[in-house]
Order: structure tokens, then sequence, then C-alpha cells
């Protein structure tokens, strides 16, 4: 008798769209059914939450990958008791500094001026590690999501990010077996962020990638599509 796959939902991060988790959603299609949430519309982490309890079935597994870690976050506030295990990867439980709000603004500036186009290439060289900015395989990857998730999708989601609450002092409440990953050239949101989650998180693996940035399901698939394979059959 085939067991039923888990309901496995994929968040992505800003400016990403299921291309984010297209070697996942392959690699663990024989024991994970993959539903990725689509955040152009919603204007804060709350609503992105809300799609995507609306979405899921029952009880289900979660990963999110960046701003997709803080709706997760967020989803685990609301309604822990269906989530019935947790991925948060290159992302980070507490909220904006005040330096990343200004520079969030910025790039709010930049594409309400009409320079939407500009402001992905400013974006790369913190979302991938120096190793993969001559990959043009990989950098056409990310501007074709950001062209899918346009002006105001982009727009909607930095006002999201920038209002969401901080939740550090909510981790010690998560009780689901967690995976913390992340990459160790993870400038966005760096390795002392995953740490500090892995140790706050009851039953928590922490997994960091050499020779990553911030977009790990991108830029090292194979490894975490296998992290995230032990995490769901652990």
């Amino acid at each position: 008798m085939t067991a039923e796959p888990m309901q496995l939902a994929l968040l992505p991060g800003l400016l990403c769209d299921a291309e984010l988790w297209r070697p996942q959603i392959e690699g663990l299609s024989d024991i994970a059914e993959c539903h990725v949430a689509d955040f152009k519309s919603q204007q804060t982490v709350g609503e992105m939450a809300a799609t995507v309890l609306d979405q899921m079935p029952g009880t289900f597994c979660m990963a999110g990958l960046s701003m997709g870690g803080y709706v997760a976050l967020e989803i685990m506030r609301r309604a822990p008791e269906r989530v019935q295990r947790l991925a948060l990867l290159d992302t980070t439980a507490r909220a904006d500094s005040a330096e990343q709000t200004r520079r969030r603004r910025g790039l709010i500036q930049l594409a309400e001026k009409g320079d939407f186009k500009g402001v992905t290439p400013r974006l790369l060289p913190m979302l991938i590690a120096e190793r993969f900015l001559e990959n043009d395989k990989l950098k056409s990857v990310i501007m074709g999501m950001a062209g899918r998730i346009g002006r105001d999708g982009f727009l909607n989601q930095q006002k999201a990010i920038m209002t969401r609450p901080d939740s550090l002092q909510e981790l010690a409440g998560i009780k689901v077996p967690t995976l913390v990953l992340c990459g160790r050239d993870d400038v966005l949101t760096p390795p002392d962020r995953h740490e500090e989650m892995a140790a706050a998180i009851m039953d928590a693996d922490l997994v960091v990638l050499g020779g990553c940035g911030h977009l790990s399901s991108l830029e090292r698939p194979a490894d975490v599509t296998a992290a995230l394979r032990r995490w769901l059959l652990r």
C-alpha cells in the first residue's frame, strides 16, 4: 500500500515565485505534494499567512525562504496546530533594523520612479554568492521571477516585510520538527541569525551550506532538496 504524499507548503521570498522551488518540487515529488504560495497582491505578512492557511488542506508541512520564512513564523503564531513540520531557509526571526528599512525605502522609491527593472540588478550581489554572479542561467531565472512579480507586487511585498512583527520571543513555543538552513555567504540573513533561531527552537536541526548565498534553493538545489527530504522523513 502506497503512503499518501505529505502536503508541503512552499513559501517564496521577495521577488520570487514557484521557480524558486522548482528543484525541490521535482526532487521531492515522490514523497510530497507541493503547493507554492503566490504573494504578489497581499500588503501585510498577516494577509500572506491567511492566504496559505486558506490554500492548504488540514495539517501540512511548511518551508519558507527569506520573506517566506517571515510568513511561516506568522503562521506558527496564528495556527500552530495545523503545522506538522517547519523549515526556515535564509531568513530571520527579527524585525527589520532601521538600516534595513532605510534600504527598502530606497528600493521602493526607485521602483515608484519607474526604474523597477533596475531593482533586481542592484539586489543580485546580495541574493547570490559571488561565485554565481557570472552564472547567466541562474541570473536569468532570478530576473524572470522578478519580472513576473512585477512592480506592484514588489511594492506590496516590501511594505509587508517592513511592517512584520518581531518573532524572536515566539521561537521557544515551536514544538514541531524544524529545519533551519542557510548559505554561509548569505549577507542578507547571515548564519548567526540562523544559529540564533536553531538554538531557540526545540528539536531544530541547523544546516549551513558553503559557497552559497541567500537563494539557497537555487544556488545549492541538490543539497537543499536532500536536507528537506531528511527533514520530511525524520
